[in-house]
C-alpha cells in the first residue's frame, strides 16, 4: 500500500465507509455530542460595546461613540478630521451631512465607475451586524450599505454601527444573516485593509480602504 492509498484508507475507516482492514491504523470515531463551541454570548449593554470597541482598536480602526441625537455631529467631526468633502452615500442611508460635504449618489441602476469611486474622499455606510469578540463588521449590501464596490475602492470608510446590531459571537451573527443567506453578497471587515510580507512589514490599503472609522451608536 502506497502513501496515497493509506491516507484514503484511514479516511474511509474514520468515516465508516470503507474496509478498515485496508490499513493497519484505524482512527476511532468520536461520538456526536454536538458543537463544542459557544453559540450564545453572555455580554450585553456597555460591556458588549466596550469589547467591540477594544477589538476594533486592536485592528487599528478608529472608534467614536455617540447617541442617536449626537450622530450628525459625530459624523461631521469624523469627516472634518479626515478633510472629506465628497463622499459616496448608499441610497438607503438616511443621514444628514454637514453643508460643506457633498453626498455622491450610487445605485445599481447608475453605478459609479471604479475610477470615480477612487476620486472620492470616502464612503459612509451602515452595517448588517457587528461581532464584538472578533471586532468584525459584516455588510450584506442592504440599502444602507450599498454595492460592495463602494466600500472597497475609496480610501476611507466611515461605518455607522448601532447597538442593536452588535452581537458577541460569530454564530450569533450567522443566525441573524441566515434569513438572507445566498441572496446577498457578504463583506466581512476586520479593521482596515492590510497585509504583511514574509518580514512582517505591514502594508495597508491593498484590497480595500486604508482607514476604517466606526461610529458606535447607543441610547443615551
Amino acid at each position: 500500500m502506497n502513501a496515497r492509498e493509506e491516507v484514503l484508507a484511514r479516511i474511509r475507516a474514520a468515516l465508516g465507509t470503507g474496509d478498515a482492514s485496508q490499513s493497519d491504523f484505524v482512527t476511532p470515531r468520536l461520538p456526536q455530542t454536538g458543537p463544542a463551541y459557544r453559540t450564545l454570548g453572555t455580554l450585553d449593554g456597555d460591556r458588549l460595546l466596550d469589547l467591540l470597541a477594544e477589538r476594533l482598536a486592536d485592528y487599528r480602526a478608529a472608534v467614536r461613540r455617540t447617541t442617536p441625537s449626537g450622530l450628525p455631529d459625530e459624523v461631521a467631526a469624523a469627516l472634518a478630521g479626515r478633510g472629506a468633502r465628497r463622499v459616496v452615500v448608499p441610497p438607503g442611508l438616511a443621514l444628514p451631512l454637514p453643508p460643506e460635504v457633498e453626498a455622491v449618489a450610487d445605485d445599481r441602476l447608475t453605478p459609479l465607475a471604479p475610477q470615480d469611486l477612487d476620486a472620492l474622499d470616502g464612503v459612509i455606510t451602515g452595517a448588517a451586524v457587528a461581532i464584538a469578540e472578533t471586532g468584525t463588521i459584516v455588510l450584506d449590501a442592504s440599502p444602507d450599505q450599498g454595492r460592495r464596490a463602494i466600500t472597497l475602492v475609496p480610501d476611507y470608510h466611515l461605518c455607522v454601527v448601532r447597538a442593536e446590531q452588535v452581537v458577541e459571537l460569530v454564530p450569533e451573527a450567522l443566525s441573524r444573516l441566515a434569513a438572507d443567506a445566498g441572496s446577498r453578497p457578504l463583506t466581512w471587515i476586520s479593521g482596515p485593509s492590510a497585509t504583511s510580507d514574509i518580514e512582517l512589514s505591514r502594508v495597508e490599503g491593498v484590497h480595500g480602504p486604508r482607514t476604517l472609522e466606526v461610529i458606535l451608536v447607543a441610547p443615551g
